[in-house]
């Protein structure tokens, strides 16, 4: 039987539900310390450990598209996700549930990785800033319709961790069932006779001459502080989300990440005009803002404080993300871009991880508020400095195509 529908739309519905589990536990980290009698740290590892799989699936299995073909590697993605995804449903414990999240994390760097490559293949215009906006914005979509549906869950469902998974594996296999009958294009099919090499999942990370070192430097900051700034609010927001606003429930969370990604996704397609020097600048200066308001939002409890803060935190991860992966194309040449884009995002990830740990640290030993200001007040000061750098640099100033 015919599949119906183009490959193209079923390709990003695999997308889409392939990376919808991956933020789909931020909400319902309350819930889990509540059940399990977690420190703060514990959470903050069990996100880091999801991280830390995405990280891994990078380095190790992100070449492996190009060499095998976007299908067969974005059906073991897409049935990675599944596992980690029905682990995650079963688990009974801290380490089983980590257990369930690394495998989510391989499995989302495996799905966002093959998917890119196979709308890139299947895309009709040939338009690739078009690709690029759409590979952006299916992610966005999915990334952020995690979340919002854990919270829904997490907040009127009952035994919310075991049936917040329950959509999550009914859409994924029926994504997973449809790759497997797609009928592709000959130029979306693996290359006859590939193997697989050795040094094809060797990490390989590249650095640039030394002429525009310094500016890979500032421009590696973007995804550091965007990564970090996200991974709050994706990681620590619910425990301490009762201090911004009078509301309170996975369902709040949830809504304030889902809004976080959807805005960003936005932005990136509205501020795709903006000179690349004052978008970064900018999209730092925005997080910067938006640590300061949340700084004074813990006393405050405002939730017009908190709103701004949430917009902000969207403008400036939107602007920053965009204005970093213009800038490592602009610094890449054809023989190092893809190493050169493995660092971008390995400073990204590590921007997500060592922060998160320090913040939980810090929580279990002199409390969360602590925790939160000292954290806030590390990105405004990085943030203030490397935007001023950044904007007055004259490699993020691309001479204009005439």
């Amino acid at each position: 039987m015919k599949l119906k529908g183009s490959p193209y739309a079923w390709v990003s519905f695999a997308m889409i539900v392939g990376v919808m589990g991956t933020a789909l536990i931020s909400p319902l980290y309350a819930l889990y310390k509540e059940a399990w009698q977690l420190q703060t740290s514990d959470i903050s590892l069990i996100y880091v450990i999801y991280m830390g799989g995405a990280l891994c699936g990078l380095l190790f299995l992100g070449r492996l598209p190009d060499r095998l073909g976007f299908r067969p590697m974005m059906v073991f993605g897409l049935t990675l996700a599944l596992i980690g995804t029905a682990v995650s449903l079963i688990a009974w414990n801290m380490a089983s549930l980590n257990v369930g999240r690394f495998v989510v994390g391989v499995a989302s760097s495996m799905v966002t990785t093959s998917a890119t490559l196979g709308l890139s293949r299947l895309s009709r215009s040939g338009n690739t800033q078009h690709v690029a906006m759409m590979t952006g914005f299916l992610m966005a979509f999915g990334f952020g319709l995690g979340p919002l549906l854990g919270g829904i869950v997490g907040q009127w469902a009952p035994a919310p961790l075991i049936i917040a998974y329950v959509p999550t594996l009914f859409l994924g296999a029926l994504g997973l069932t449809a790759l497997c009958r797609l009928e592709l294009p000959d130029n979306a099919r693996a290359k006859p006779g590939a193997r697989l090499r050795w040094r094809d999942i060797v990490p390989t990370l590249t650095w640039p001459e030394r002429a525009t070192s310094k500016a890979f430097v500032l421009t590696c900051c973007l995804p550091f502080l965007a990564f970090g700034v996200f991974g709050l609010y994706a990681s620590m927001a619910p425990l301490f989300l009762d201090k911004l606003v009078p509301w309170h429930g996975p369902v709040v969370s949830g809504t304030t990440i889902a809004l976080i990604l959807f805005s960003s996704a936005i932005v990136q397609v509205m501020s795709a005009r903006m000179p690349t020097h004052w978008c970064g600048a900018v999209g730092l200066i925005s997080l910067v803002a938006s640590n300061a308001i949340l700084m004074v939002n813990l006393g405050a409890g405002s939730v017009v404080l908190f709103a701004s803060g949430v917009l902000l935190t969207a403008l400036g991860h939107g602007m920053t993300m965009l204005a970093g992966m213009s800038m490592v194309n602009y610094l890449a040449t054809s023989n190092n871009r893809s190493g050169l884009l493995a660092t971008y995002l390995v400073a990204g990830y590590v921007g997500s991880m060592v922060p998160m740990m320090g913040i939980g640290w810090i929580a279990d030993h002199w409390g969360m508020e602590t925790a939160v200001y000292t954290f806030c007040t590390i990105v405004i000061a990085v943030g203030v400095t490397v935007a001023v750098l950044f904007q007055r640099h004259p490699h993020m100033r691309p001479p204009r195509k005439e």
